[in-house]
């Protein structure tokens, strides 16, 4: 599912899945990842991942965005590959920039399904 308000440009143009040695880096950290609660508009259901500060370090630079130095948007599999574990349809659609290593998520409310708000 694509949600049409994502910035695509924000990804790499196809998903850039990890190698074995970069998976195992980060293997030590995939127990700490945090994950808030849902919480939800009319539209959407939102909630964020924290990854652990130094996780940042292990993940390889071309998932970074260079102009920002927070990580791009980052395709299912990628994510997955991070270690982060959510149920299908969540999306990644923003990096809080302040704090590079809070990524948000979306998944389009299923009572709203194919309304987008404007």
């Amino acid at each position: 599912m694509s949600l049409p308000d994502l910035d695509h440009s924000r990804r790499n143009p196809k998903p850039r899945l990890l190698l074995e040695q970069e998976r195992v880096r980060l293997d030590e950290y995939i127990e700490s990842i945090g994950y808030s609660a849902r919480y939800s508009d009319n539209y959407y259901e939102y909630r964020h991942v924290q990854l652990p500060k130094a996780m940042l370090k292990a993940i390889p630079r071309d998932y970074f965005d260079p102009s920002k130095g927070t990580l791009k948007l980052l395709w299912e599999e990628e994510w997955r590959g991070l270690g982060i574990t959510q149920s299908l349809g969540w999306e990644h659609y923003e990096v809080h920039e302040p704090e590079p290593h809070i990524l948000l998520f979306k998944y389009e409310s299923r009572y709203f399904v194919g309304i987008v708000p404007y």
